[in-house]
């Protein structure tokens, strides 16, 4: 799949809240519910083994959450079936797409004609970002996780590949879905690397006038 024409025109969609998958990075899932078990099944007798993780939007009064229009989609590179017939799998990151409409039918998850032109850089190599400084990248996001209680590996922080890093902070930290949904949504590596930044920076001094963290 390296060109826009190799992705198919429907697929299937696994709306998680605060989930965040993005191209090239890796996405580890538990499925368990009927429905998703159905759907992983299906999305693995596929060519194309792709299922789209999207952030749903839920709608007061409304019935089934609604979709964000942007998600991503990602292959099954890796699945085990436990005895109770759960599955651990994981998903990498292929290309990121647009709803065009949500596909009424008998499966019993949801199905979406999806538009990929918008994001054919997402087929291509790592992105750079020239701009990255690493060490006062890495002095915030240690604030960060001390503020937020959260452990890593910082040496292999410090000698990890730029894209790497980025996006797998985007897709660790605990941010809102709303916040998550930005950092896909970002048109360049260095576009997510600031917005990862300010969203770090935003829980240190409190948020929307609340106590500081630090």
């Amino acid at each position: 799949m390296r060109r826009v024409s190799d992705l198919p025109d429907v697929i299937p969609v696994f709306p998680l809240p605060g989930a965040l998958l993005l191209p090239r990075s890796r996405l580890p899932l538990h499925i368990f519910e009927p429905r998703y078990l159905a759907m992983l099944e299906d999305a693995l007798k596929t060519s194309h083994r792709l299922i789209g993780m999207v952030q749903p939007r839920e709608v007061p009064g409304g019935g089934e959450a609604r979709l964000q229009a942007i998600g991503c989609a990602g292959r099954v590179t890796v699945f085990s079936e436990a005895e109770d017939g759960r599955y651990m799998i994981t998903l990498t990151g292929v290309s990121r797409f647009r709803i065009r409409d949500e596909v009424q039918g008998f499966a019993p998850y949801r199905r979406c004609t999806v538009d990929w032109a918008d994001f054919d850089r997402d087929l291509g190599p790592s992105e750079s970002d020239v701009g990255f400084d690493r060490p006062a990248f890495l002095a915030v996001l240690g604030r960060y996780f001390q503020s937020v209680k959260m452990s890593t590996d910082w040496e292999g922080l410090r000698g990890a590949e730029t894209e790497l890093l980025v996006n797998s902070l985007s897709m660790l930290c605990p941010f809102a879905p709303g916040d998550k949904q930005a950092l896909l949504e970002a048109p360049s590596l260095t576009t997510r690397r600031e917005t990862l930044v300010m969203l770090m920076e935003f829980a240190l001094t409190g948020g929307a006038g609340g106590d500081r963290l630090q």
